[in-house]
C-alpha cells in the first residue's frame, strides 16, 4: 500500500516486481499480500506483461487499520475479546474490560491514521517519495555547446 499511495498520479500500475525491490520484500510474500488487499477492495491486480498493482482508494481514504485488517484479520488482541464463550468470567472480568479499552484505542489509532496523512508526518512512509518522484520524473538533457568544438 505504502509504494502504491505515494506514486504520482492515482490509479497508475505499478509492477510487481519493482514494488518487491523498493519494499525489500520477497516477491511470493508481496503476492499474498496484493491477493488479501484486492479482497478488501483496496488494489486491483493486473494480469499480463504491463500487469502489476493498481491502487483502486484514495490514500486518504485507506487507514492502517483498513490495511492490517485486510491482511490478519480483525484486531482483537486476546482470544477472551474474539471469543467470549471462551471465558466464563468476560462479563465480570476486570482484566477483560482492561483488554477491550486497549483494542479500542489501538483500532481507533490506526483508524486515524490514513495513507494521506502519513505522506505529509516526518516518517519511513516519506523517505523515499523524492527518491521516487526523482526516478518517475523526465530529466532535461543538458547539451550545451563548448567553444570551438564542431
Amino acid at each position: 500500500m505504502r509504494a502504491l499511495s505515494f506514486r504520482p498520479g492515482h490509479g497508475v500500475v505499478c509492477a510487481r516486481r519493482e514494488i518487491a525491490q523498493e519494499m525489500d520484500i520477497p516477491d511470493q510474500f508481496l503476492g499474498k499480500i496484493a491477493q488479501q488487499l484486492a479482497r478488501a477492495g483496496l488494489i486491483e491486480i493486473v494480469q499480463g506483461a504491463r500487469g502489476g498493482f493498481r491502487l483502486l482508494v484514495s490514500p486518504s481514504e485507506v487507514t492502517l487499520l483498513d490495511v492490517v485488517e485486510a491482511v490478519i484479520g480483525e484486531i482483537f488482541l486476546n482470544d477472551c475479546l474474539m471469543r467470549p464463550e471462551s471465558c466464563n468470567r468476560s462479563n465480570a472480568c476486570a482484566v477483560h474490560s482492561v483488554w477491550y479499552k486497549a483494542r479500542q484505542q489501538l483500532r481507533r489509532t490506526l483508524q486515524e491514521a490514513s495513507f494521506a496523512s502519513l505522506l505529509h508526518e516526518n516518517s519511513c512512509m516519506s523517505s523515499g517519495i523524492l527518491e521516487l518522484t526523482a526516478a518517475v520524473t523526465p530529466r532535461r538533457s543538458s547539451t550545451r555547446s563548448v567553444k570551438g568544438a564542431r
